[in-house]
C-alpha cells in the first residue's frame, strides 16, 4: 500500500494519496492517532488531506473489511532560515545567493518576491539558489520545503549603473588628481577602478562619484565603476600624461 507523498508539513494540509487493493468505501483513515479528510476513494487508491502532527506517524485506512497494514508518513517542520548572503544584486539576477538555517533538505522553490527560483539542496542546512530577475528595490525571500513555507529576509535589486563622464578626463601618471564620475544607479558603488588598480572615492549620490586617480601608465585607460547592480566602463575615460623634463 504506497503512500505519495509520504512526508508533509506538520501544520498539516498535505493531499496524500494511499494506493493498494479493497479500498472501496474506505470510512477512515488515521494518521496516527488523528484522522485525515478522505476528499477522494476508488476501490485502488485513497485521497486524504493530512492532519497536522509531529515526528513519524503509522497511516491506515479502514474499510468495512477491517484495517490496512501501515504505512509510515513523516511529518516536517518549517524551514527556518538563519542567513542569507549575498542580500543585493543585480536586477537582471543571475547572482547565485546562499542560504542557511534548518529543515531546508525538501526546499524547492525559493520567492524572491513575485518571482520564485529553484533552489539546490546542498544540505539539511544550506542551499543555493540562482536569483531571478527583480526590478529595483527591496523584495521578501521565502522558502518552501515540505514542512512549509518560511520568510524573513529582504534582498536588494539594483539596476545596471552606466557611467556617461569623467572630469577632468586626464592627469599625471603620478596620480592624485580630484576626477568626478558621471552617471546613474551610483548609490551602490563598492569599488572605482583606473585601468584595473583601485581608487579612493566618495559616492556624493546616484549620480555622483568623486575619486582620486592612482598612479599609473601613460596613455589612456579605463575608469570602470562597480555596483550592486553590476560594473560600467569609461572606454578610455582617463588618459595618464607624462611629466615634463628638461
Amino acid at each position: 500500500m504506497p503512500i505519495s507523498p509520504n512526508q508533509g508539513s506538520t501544520a498539516g494540509g498535505t493531499v496524500v494519496t494511499i494506493t493498494g487493493v479493497n479500498l472501496a468505501g474506505a470510512t477512515a483513515v488515521h494518521f496516527g492517532t488523528r484522522l485525515a479528510t478522505i476528499t477522494g476513494n476508488t476501490p485502488t487508491s485513497v485521497t486524504v488531506v493530512s492532519p497536522s502532527g509531529n515526528g513519524v506517524v503509522n497511516v491506515t485506512v479502514t474499510t468495512a473489511g477491517g484495517t490496512s497494514n501501515p504505512l509510515p508518513f513523516y511529518y516536517i517542520g518549517a524551514p527556518f532560515k538563519q542567513s542569507l548572503s549575498p542580500t543585493a544584486g543585480p536586477s537582471a539576477g543571475g547572482q547565485t545567493v546562499t542560504i542557511n538555517g534548518t529543515g531546508l533538505y525538501t526546499a524547492t522553490g525559493v520567492a524572491f518576491g513575485a518571482n520564485t527560483a529553484v533552489p539546490t539542496v546542498v544540505s539539511d542546512g544550506q542551499i543555493t539558489v540562482t536569483a531571478p530577475p527583480g526590478t529595483a528595490g527591496s523584495v521578501s525571500v521565502s522558502v518552501t520545503t515540505a514542512g512549509g513555507t518560511n520568510n524573513g529576509f529582504t534582498y536588494t535589486y539594483f539596476d545596471a549603473p552606466t557611467l556617461t563622464s569623467v572630469t577632468p578626463a586626464q592627469g599625471p601618471a603620478s596620480g592624485g588628481t580630484s576626477v568626478t564620475l558621471i552617471g546613474t544607479e551610483l548609490t551602490s558603488t563598492s569599488a572605482v577602478t583606473f585601468d584595473g588598480n583601485p581608487a579612493t572615492f566618495t559616492v556624493i549620490n546616484s549620480n555622483v562619484v568623486a575619486a582620486i586617480a592612482p598612479a599609473g601608465t601613460v596613455g589612456a585607460v579605463n575608469v570602470t565603476v562597480t555596483t550592486e547592480g553590476g560594473s560600467a566602463t569609461a572606454a578610455g575615460g582617463f588618459t595618464y600624461l607624462a611629466g615634463p623634463g628638461i
